[in-house]
């Protein structure tokens, strides 16, 4: 009898408020090392998000729809404990994006964390491309609202998006 191949499943976690280029890179590149790929927005109400939840889980699924890998890829939302949601989609990784020196430490802990409540489960630390690095969505709705082009820092969907929310 032939033993099923088990499948290499990562969570990609975030607030995406909103889903930038940087955020889409790293899918991209985590959908190549993985058999399948969990897109998970965070309701994570205690940042105050500029988009609602269903509004970020909503951008993230329209923007995930143009990648080439989409058959890997699935977006969710969650609320709670990340290592007990990636342990119930039977995740064998957490991937984390690594900008800067200074996200290292903040990110170190929460691996930490994870890998005492989830033991089985790593965490894969990944670096954007270089020309997304000093990305962030807090630097992307700054520009925005201060009248700034963002152009070619988010995906149209999300321009739009955050043009028509501005407007209100």
């Amino acid at each position: 009898m032939m033993a099923k191949k088990q499948i290499r499943r990562a969570i990609y976690p975030g607030t995406f408020d909103p889903v930038t280029n940087g955020h889409i890179s790293l899918i991209e590149r985590s959908a190549c090392l993985f058999d399948e790929l969990i897109v998970a927005v965070s309701l994570n109400a205690g940042k105050n998000p500029f988009f609602d939840f269903e509004e970020r889980i909503h951008l993230m699924t329209e923007v995930v729809k143009k990648l080439d890998d989409i058959s890997k890829i699935k977006v969710v939302g969650f609320d709670g404990l990340l290592a007990k949601f990636a342990s119930d989609m039977q995740a064998k990784a957490i991937i984390r994006g690594l900008r800067a020196v200074s996200d290292f430490e903040f990110e170190f802990q929460m691996a930490l964390m994870n890998r005492k409540l989830a033991h089985d489960i790593e965490t894969v630390f990944l670096m954007p491309s270089l020309s997304w690095v000093y990305l962030s969505s807090t630097i992307v709705k700054d520009v925005a609202v201060n009248g700034g082009d963002i152009a070619g820092l988010v995906p149209v969907v999300v321009k739009k998006a955050l043009k028509k929310k501005l407007k209100k």
